[in-house]
């Protein structure tokens, strides 16, 4: 079991000192501390004392770079340290305003004694402190827990090479496999809040799905998905390939729920799902971008889901995308 992350206190930091001064490496210092390369190498890097006006100063002293890190600490507990502080942040947590509202405000206003940032009230909130007066629930998007900055996935990370659209088969690029499908969402204006609509096209047969979500949340949308393909046979449904934006992070959720592989295109290049854009221009004849979309019935939806797979289509050589899915999905139960 990994040990939990504890700071350096002032005897270790003696020891480091003393260890540097005598040419000791990063390596042989962090075996005698029981801590690993990266701690010392971190700790050396944040507390090195630079003394401008006596260059020959400069190091790393115990006593010195204990005063930094509790220098730092203390600013990282501003919260806790001033009251009247706390009270107006906490106060306008309750009022509706997020904490980068909250932080954007204060350095604007004149009369504010302190300037804070966004990242120390997230902090707060999170805290002990914040989570025993549940200051959580006002926060626009709430989490059980929050990851510290240094442990967030990057979007890399997220998206992962190998699921580069780049890395997709020739069969899916040239059309000539069923089954490849691709994702899009569909915002509307602010004032219509979060609701959105998934766009799904099947690129062999143009075959066009639209799901109506109130929510801009990867997982669930990913779980209707789910509950959408799922009977269809599996060689029906065998990728999606999606843009990269923060709906899709939860894409293994496919993998896992129905065995269907995910592609991704490049950052800022929608073009690479040229199909799932069209078709979203030819659903805006419907949808426009001020639709109240919640106040919609679900047979709109799929009416309008019926007219698109009912036109004929020229790369189709005129038949309809539901003539030619359907044929397709005769062709696999043979």
């Amino acid at each position: 079991m990994r040990r939990p992350y504890r700071k350096l206190n002032l005897d270790e930091r003696r020891i480091l000192a003393t260890m540097l001064q005598a040419k000791a490496t990063k390596t042989k210092i962090a075996e005698t501390l029981g801590r690993d390369r990266s701690t010392i190498h971190r700790e050396i890097k944040r507390n090195w004392w630079h003394d401008t006006e006596v260059p020959q100063a400069d190091g790393y002293w115990h006593m010195t770079a204990q005063a930094l890190a509790d220098r730092r600490h203390l600013k990282r507990r501003k919260l806790e340290r001033h009251e009247d502080l706390r009270n107006e942040v906490i106060g306008r947590l309750k009022g509706g305003w997020s904490p980068e509202q909250i932080a954007g405000r204060l350095k604007i206003e004149p009369r504010a004694p302190y300037r804070i940032c966004h990242e120390t009230i997230y902090q707060y909130v999170y805290s002990k402190s914040g989570q025993s007066q549940e200051l959580g629930r006002y926060l626009p998007e709430r989490q059980r827990k929050r990851k510290p900055r240094y442990a967030r996935k990057a979007r890399g990370e997220v998206f992962p090479l190998e699921t580069s659209i780049h890395n997709r088969p020739e069969e899916i690029n040239d059309r000539s496999l069923f089954g490849n499908w691709e994702g899009d969402l569909m915002i509307f204006e602010r004032a219509q809040g979060n609701a959105n609509v998934a766009t799904l096209i099947e690129r062999k047969t143009r075959y066009v799905v639209l799901l109506r979500n109130n929510d801009r949340k990867s997982r669930p949308l990913m779980n209707k998905l789910i509950n959408v393909m799922s009977p269809l046979p599996a060689d029906a449904r065998r990728s999606i390939t999606f843009d990269r934006g923060f709906e899709f992070t939860s894409w293994r959720e496919l993998k896992t729920g129905m065995g269907t592989k995910s592609w991704f295109c490049d950052p800022q290049a929608p073009w690479q799902k040229g199909s799932v854009e069209n078709m979203n221009k030819r659903v805006r004849r419907y949808l426009p971008r001020d639709t109240a979309l919640l106040s919609l019935p679900n047979r709109y939806i799929g009416s309008i889901c019926d007219r698109l797979n009912a036109t004929p289509r020229k790369c189709l050589g005129y038949r309809t995308p539901a003539e030619a899915f359907r044929d397709e999905l005769m062709k696999l139960e043979r």
